[in-house]
């Protein structure tokens, strides 16, 4: 990746394709012309581009707009949701064709809208895993169905053994559910539970908002796995990534230079 100038303290980025440090970039319709000026605008910063929900069933140009993230080195694969879609009218193998027909690589398994038994999505996980990569997403998209930390470490880990290449923590596209409460805060309590027990560079956290993305880059650092990223907040990210923003200003900045500054909102100025 190539900056435009040189510029010290700055966090080291992996380069694609990335194991670690993974944005995730949510397409809800985005046209031919515009796919084309995302990839040449900020195609270096984002690895994976999902169909949101249902879209893939209705956006015009399917097939294109697959070969131009392909092309450009970008994962697209359906959303959850159209798993499930599948599944309520039991079509697994429907899905899979589907998958194939479009030369998808990277897929999701997800029980957000539906109850999956969890030894049948394991299955799933487990038949698509042979020959695609698979993500898996844990946490329901309904605010009123509470899952303890036991239970979302239990289905972590048995998906991740069962053949998924990374976790989803469910947050939806709202912010709001999952592993976080309704007014968009992160449930600290439930995360640190989860990452005593599952790596964190097995996670990717779905993190729409932009104190959202905070708050997990300063926990985990720079290179924390990131989804549901809006297409025109996938440079903002990175540059909250590096600390290039006052919400990560301090973050890379040496001790001995931080101690002499203060932050004053998004500014920051000498200390008198």
């Amino acid at each position: 990746m190539n900056n435009n100038f040189n510029l010290t303290y700055i966090p080291k980025r992996p380069d694609k394709p990335r194991e670690s440090g993974t944005t995730m970039m949510m397409d809800k319709g985005l046209s031919l012309r515009q796919i084309e000026d995302l990839i040449e605008s900020s195609g270096d910063f984002f690895d994976i581009a999902k169909f949101g929900f249902g879209t893939a069933f209705v956006t015009k140009d399917l097939e294109e707009k697959i070969k131009l993230y392909q092309s450009a080195g970008i994962r697209p694969y359906f959303g959850g949701t159209l798993f499930e879609l599948f599944i309520a009218r039991n079509k697994f193998d429907d899905y899979r064709k589907l998958i194939d027909k479009f030369g998808l690589d990277l897929c999701e398994v997800s029980d957000g809208s539906i109850i999956i038994p969890h030894e049948q999505k394991l299955e799933y996980i487990s038949k698509l895993a042979k020959d695609r990569t698979v993500m898996s997403e844990v946490g329901s998209k309904d605010a009123g169905i509470i899952i303890s930390p036991a239970k979302w470490i239990k289905m972590m880990s048995t998906e991740l053994e069962a053949g998924s290449w990374k976790v989803i923590a469910e947050g939806r596209e709202s912010g709001t559910v999952g592993v976080f409460r309704p007014n968009g805060t992160a449930h600290t309590y439930l995360i640190n539970k989860i990452i005593a027990k599952i790596d964190p560079n097995s996670i990717l956290w779905e993190a729409p908002k932009k104190t959202q993305q905070v708050w997990f880059i300063r926990l985990f650092g720079a290179n924390v796995n990131l989804g549901n990223i809006a297409p025109n907040e996938v440079i903002p990210l990175e540059c909250l990534r590096l600390g290039l923003r006052g919400d990560t200003f301090f973050e890379y900045l040496p001790e001995k230079i931080g101690k002499n500054l203060k932050p004053v909102g998004d500014e920051v100025t000498e200390d008198d």
